[in-house]
C-alpha cells in the first residue's frame, strides 16, 4: 500500500511541475522534471543550514561520479530572501562550481517535488517520474547527532537502480535538515 501511495504521489508532482519552469542563476531554463539524460538529481539547500553546507562534498562527489551514466544535477536554493550574489558567494564557498543553480523564490519546485527540508534529493527519471524523495545518506542520526561512517547510501542506492532499469527499493526517506519556510508565511 504504501509503495502505491509513493508512486500515485510521485505522478502527482510530476504532473503538477510539469508546466514549472525556473532559471538558473545565468538566465539559462532548468529542464528540471523532464531530463534530458537518464536522470537529473535535484538537490534542494539553504546556504545557512549547516547541514546542508555539511553536504556539500557529498553532493559534488554524487555528481561528478554519475555524470558519465547521463545523470545531471541541480542545486534549488530555498533560503528566504537570498539573492543571486549571495548564492554565487556560496557557491564559491563550498566549491560547488558546474553545477547549474537556481533560487526558488516562491518555492514551486520545492512544492512540485514534495520536499520541505535542506538538504534533501530528488531523483527523477528519463520518464518525468519522481523515483526517489528524501535524504542523501543517513549521516545524520538525529540533530546535531552526526555518525562515525555512513552506513546507508539512500540516494545513491536509488541512482542505481534507475540507472539498472531496477525498482528503487526505498523511494522516500526521511530528511533530516533545515525546514524550508513557505514565502507566504514570512510575509503575514
Amino acid at each position: 500500500m504504501r509503495l502505491a501511495q509513493i508512486s500515485f504521489w510521485g505522478f502527482a508532482a510530476v504532473a503538477s511541475a510539469a508546466g514549472i519552469q525556473i532559471r538558473d542563476l545565468d538566465g539559462r531554463l532548468l529542464s528540471l522534471f523532464h531530463p534530458d539524460g537518464k536522470v537529473n538529481l535535484l538537490f534542494f539547500v539553504s546556504s545557512d543550514c549547516p547541514i546542508s553546507n555539511s553536504y556539500a562534498p557529498e553532493i559534488q562527489r554524487l555528481c561528478r561520479a554519475y555524470e558519465s551514466s547521463g545523470v545531471s544535477c541541480s542545486l534549488l536554493y530555498e533560503d528566504a530572501g537570498i539573492t543571486v550574489s549571495a548564492v554565487r558567494k556560496h557557491i564559491a564557498e563550498y566549491r560547488y562550481g558546474g553545477i547549474p543553480a537556481a533560487i526558488d523564490q516562491k518555492r514551486l519546485m520545492s512544492k512540485a517535488a514534495g520536499v520541505s527540508v535542506t538538504p534533501e534529493a530528488v531523483a527523477v527519471d528519463a520518464q518525468g517520474q519522481i523515483r526517489y524523495r528524501g535524504r542523501i545518506d543517513n549521516f545524520y542520526a538525529a540533530f546535531g547527532k552526526s555518525r562515525q561512517q555512513v552506513t546507508e547510501h539512500d540516494l545513491s542506492d536509488a541512482v542505481d537502480a534507475v540507472l539498472a532499469g531496477k525498482p528503487v527499493i526505498n523511494p522516500e526517506t526521511k530528511a533530516l535538515g533545515c525546514y524550508i519556510v513557505d514565502p507566504d508565511i514570512l510575509h503575514k
